[in-house]
């Protein structure tokens, strides 16, 4: 094996302002399991995982400060497989779309585009304006996925855990990440 070499997957999850915390803590809760985790958790969304009722300390992963702009994440030199904005705020997809970064979480994202990175936003706002809808368009343009909170129920969810995990679900398979949340569509009575 050649010097430098990662064996394991390293991936950025950034958590902001807006409702749905829980789709954070279980996307954390798989990851740190076998990855290596950075996570940044903005201001206003501590505020709102207090509200809600989400703890999102003592994961197996590496905190960071919003506002520590010379993390080493912050660099294009930095190598990791890629970032989640989970929840992403509307403001947050704003400055992202636009390469506003003014924050570790926003230039963390510029930095995953810029690089050809998986960068992953999952919004969460409706109705969406139609500058919300504009700044998707712009962030998908530059190389973003937009991944919009919107659970399935195919699969027939019985508690609200079973619609996070189809959330995801679908953030884990994007990433390239092996899981076992819940059952595919095709099953046999499909």
């Amino acid at each position: 094996m050649e010097s430098g070499t990662r064996m394991k997957k390293e991936f950025v999850i950034g958590v902001t302002g807006a409702s749905g915390i829980c789709y954070a803590h279980r996307l954390l809760g798989v990851l740190c399991a076998d990855a290596t985790v950075h996570i940044i958790i903005s201001e206003v969304a501590q505020k709102i995982a207090a509200h809600e009722g989400v703890d999102l300390s003592g994961f197996n992963a590496k905190y960071h400060e919003n506002n520590r702009m010379f993390s080493e994440i912050a660099s294009g030199s930095y190598r990791y497989d890629g970032m989640v904005v989970i929840p992403c705020s509307q403001k947050t997809l704003a400055a992202i779309a636009h390469g506003y970064a003014d924050n570790l979480i926003t230039r963390t994202a510029d930095v995953c585009l810029k690089e050809r990175r998986k960068c992953i936003l999952v919004t969460r706002e409706t109705p969406l304006s139609a500058i919300h809808l504009a700044n998707m368009a712009t962030a998908h343009q530059a190389g973003a996925t937009i991944m919009p909170a919107c659970p399935g129920f195919y699969h027939h969810p019985k508690t609200i855990d079973d619609l996070v995990d189809m959330v995801v679900l679908r953030v884990l398979d994007h990433l390239g990440v092996e899981h076992t949340l819940t059952e595919r569509w095709g099953g046999s009575d499909a």
